[in-house]
């Protein structure tokens, strides 16, 4: 039983190991010096995400409250990766942070939060994930104590984020008053489809599309992307909404079951409502941070059209598709991470003329907006064309052309960061960035992985695997 525990709980295990590290570091004051304490940080997430991909087993603990199998182990290992993606990038703004530690320790924390968010074998687990991942990501938000955006930022997040918390325990009330149960693994023989179960799975619903950002839901993003540092927009961006998206698989897709036709008709007006609310709204944004927060919202329309087939397909498709994701929105992050460090800059207008002083930095930019845009030959283009392929199993061509268009349509929005960064002139241009290597390591594995990805079949295939049960 010993071993079984420390083998199915490796993950979190590991990242409690980390968090007590750095915190024994920061009362005793064993490492001042801040670039050697982020080398050490960044050697142990990257011992963190080798160790998530061996002695992967399937089993449960505390009579199946907690579970894991392969397709839950790749889920961490991909937030893991990103985990340490963000944090290479964040190097050149934490190297003079005096809240270095705290930063890790927050970040870190979040992350076990949503580590058991996704092996909870019940809602109590799960709401205790959740909050144990919202929490500490507020004062993530508010991290830059001295900028009166970031505590507004915060205030708005754990504001909006607690009334969808309490909607979504409501919603949890309810099904346990109609069904006596929690277990996930008892709830879809126990869901009769009646109309107050209805009621309490849309409350569900609502507390996951907060998460995600799905319209109608989506109207604190904007705002917090804005005022957070940009390195925890980064995570607020890609971790966050990843994880909610591999709960999402595993949670509501089988509560649904035996509300197939409705199921069907909220993912399809949500759907049709996040792709264009976000298309529209980010056309609009001059702030680099706003535009990405509508980018991400439109995102998450096409990462549900691949949900709502309800196949393996359709969740193998949004799997692959937040993996290209998470390469291509910090390959832009990282670039305006690292003007935001050292110029404080953040419109898309001071970013006219940026190819001629950084033309190496400039065509990471584009190659992130191509793959978002789902240009070929990058992988956002196979990425949605895989999304949009498993939405078409259910015959709904009409979401499918809707979908294809607007994808035409955020190509406007997009190409608006090309123009700025390669024709239009600025007689004071941001100055050339010489950026860290951790930076630009983490600059490098993104745009390898916005070529290289949609070019091979093994990652697709390796994920397919994970998710057929």
């Amino acid at each position: 039983m010993n071993t079984d525990f420390f083998i199915l709980m490796k993950s979190e295990l590991s990242l409690l190991f980390i968090i007590f590290l750095l915190l024994f570091i920061k009362v005793w004051g064993g490492i001042k010096n801040n670039t050697t304490l982020l080398h050490f940080t960044n050697v142990l997430l990257l011992i963190n995400l080798v160790l998530g991909f061996f002695w992967n087993v399937k089993g449960e603990l505390f009579s199946g409250m907690y579970f894991t199998n392969d397709a839950i182990s790749l889920e961490k290992s991909i937030l893991n990766f990103g985990t340490l993606i963000i944090s290479l990038q964040a190097f050149d703004w934490l190297k003079t942070h005096k809240h270095l530690l705290e930063f890790y320790i927050l970040l870190l924390n979040t992350l076990l939060g949503m580590f058991f968010m996704i092996s909870g074998g019940n809602f109590l687990i799960f709401y205790l994930g959740l909050e144990l991942a919202s929490i500490p990501l507020a004062s993530l938000v508010n991290f830059d104590l001295e900028k009166r955006k970031s505590s507004e930022a915060a205030m708005k997040l754990i504001l909006s984020s607690a009334f969808a918390s309490g909607i979504m325990l409501f919603g949890i009330s309810m099904l346990y008053g109609t069904t006596g149960s929690v277990a996930f693994a008892e709830l879809p023989k126990l869901i009769s489809g009646g109309s107050l179960q209805m009621l309490s799975l849309i409350f569900i619903f609502s507390g996951f599309a907060f998460k995600l950002s799905a319209a109608p839901f989506h109207f604190w993003t904007a705002d917090v992307y804005e005022g957070a540092p940009v390195s925890v927009t980064s995570f607020l961006s890609v971790i966050s909404k990843a994880a909610t998206v591999f709960v999402f698989i595993s949670v509501l897709s089988p509560l649904f079951i035996n509300f197939q036709n409705s199921w069907y008709l909220i993912l399809f007006l949500t759907i049709v409502l996040t792709i264009t609310l976000g298309n529209l709204f980010a056309m609009r944004q001059n702030n680099f941070k706003r535009f990405l927060a509508f980018s991400s919202i439109a995102q998450v329309g096409y990462i549900l059209l691949g949900l709502s087939s309800g196949t393996t397909m359709g969740t193998t498709a949004s799997i692959y598709f937040l993996i290209v994701y998470i390469f291509s929105n910090l390959g832009a992050f990282g670039v305006v991470a690292l003007v935001s460090s050292e110029t404080g800059k953040e419109n898309i207008t001071d970013y006219k003329g940026f190819y001629k002083t950084n033309p190496v930095y400039s065509w990471v930019i584009v190659l992130s907006m191509f793959s978002l845009a789902g240009i070929p030959p990058t992988a956002g283009f196979f990425g949605k064309m895989f999304l949009i392929t498993s939405g078409a199993s259910k015959g709904n061509y009409i979401l499918i052309v809707f979908a294809a268009l607007n994808m035409v349509v955020s190509l406007y929005y997009y190409l608006r960061v090309v123009k700025a960064i390669f024709i239009e002139e600025n007689e004071t241009p941001i100055t050339k960035l010489v950026g860290s290597v951790p930076l630009k390591l983490g600059l490098i594995i993104c745009v390898i992985g916005i070529i290289i990805t949609g070019f091979t079949s093994g990652l697709y295939q390796y994920i397919m695997a994970c998710f057929k049960f």
